[in-house]
This record gives C-alpha cells, sequence and structure tokens, in this order.
C-alpha cells in the first residue's frame, strides 16, 4: 500500500465538483492505496510549490498526484513548479502518457506537458486535468507501477 496525496490545481475547481481529483482517489483505492489527503489550491505557481514544499517536508506521503495547470496557456505553472523541486526526473512517465493520450485524442496530445520524477524521497506526478486524463494516467501507468517505483525510492521501513 502506497501512502498518496491527491492535489486538484485549478481556479474553478470545488471540492464538490473535482472530478479529476475523484477519479484519481477511487482508481488509487481500488488498487489498495491510502489516500491520506486531497488538496484544492490556486493555480498560482507561490502557492503551488509552497503547499508542495509543506507535503514533502511532513512526510507523510509516499506519493503526490497533481492534476492540473499543466497546459500552455498562461496560468498553467505547474510543470515548472513540479519540475524544479525534482531531483531525478522520470522522463518515460511523460513520454507513456502522451503516446497513450494519442491513442484516445489525437495531435492534442502533444499539449500536455505531465511530468514525474522524485523530489527527496517521495514520487512527484503531475497530470494534466482532465478527468478522463486522470483515468488514463491512474489506470495505465499509476496503478501498474505505483508499488514498484515507491519500493525503489525507499526501503519497505520506511512506507508511510
Amino acid at each position: 500500500m502506497v501512502a498518496c496525496v491527491v492535489v486538484t490545481v485549478s481556479d474553478t475547481r470545488t471540492a464538490e465538483n473535482d472530478s479529476s481529483g475523484d477519479e484519481l482517489q477511487a482508481r488509487l483505492e481500488q488498487a489498495g492505496h491510502r489516500v491520506a489527503s486531497r488538496e484544492l489550491v490556486a493555480d498560482e505557481p507561490d502557492l503551488v510549490r509552497s503547499l508542495l514544499k509543506g507535503l514533502l517536508a511532513a512526510g507523510e506521503a509516499d506519493a503526490v498526484i497533481l492534476t492540473g495547470g499543466t497546459g500552455l496557456a498562461p496560468r498553467d505553472g505547474t510543470f515548472e513548479v513540479v519540475d524544479s523541486l525534482l531531483d531525478k526526473r522520470l522522463d518515460g512517465f511523460g513520454e507513456l502518457f502522451r503516446s497513450l493520450s494519442y491513442e484516445e485524442i489525437g495531435a492534442a496530445a502533444m499539449l500536455s506537458r505531465a511530468v514525474a520524477g522524485v523530489a527527496g524521497n517521495v514520487l512527484l506526478f503531475s497530470l494534466p486535468g482532465s478527468t478522463a486524463a486522470c483515468r488514463l494516467a491512474a489506470e495505465k501507468l499509476l496503478v501498474p507501477e505505483l508499488g514498484h517505483l515507491v519500493a525503489l525510492v525507499r526501503p519497505a521501513a520506511e512506507l508511510r
């Protein structure tokens, strides 16, 4: 079991209409992982950075999964924040996500700036904000490999 935090980055979503966060939580829990908390933060890089640094320092999660803020619009700054916090990038995650997305949505998949890696000893995954994208990432990438990835990043004795 992996302890996860799901973070929704959005200026418009609320706890009541956060379908992407709901999708991630449901898929993770169905796979036997624990969602330790859900967070909702405005799409402001300083707020996202502060929240992530706090989550990393708290040491309560093996993985933090973000949804939203990964596009090309001027307000989308999540990619830059997450990328700046990574000690090790997991480039294959973004590459595979875009490849899988291409099968579903075609050339628009190139707009995704999904990124993942390790910050300290915590896995960070940053996904687009669409519910379909979160479902795809959870089903095809996160659920099948999350336990394995965490085991590579930290000894079993350190799992939360």
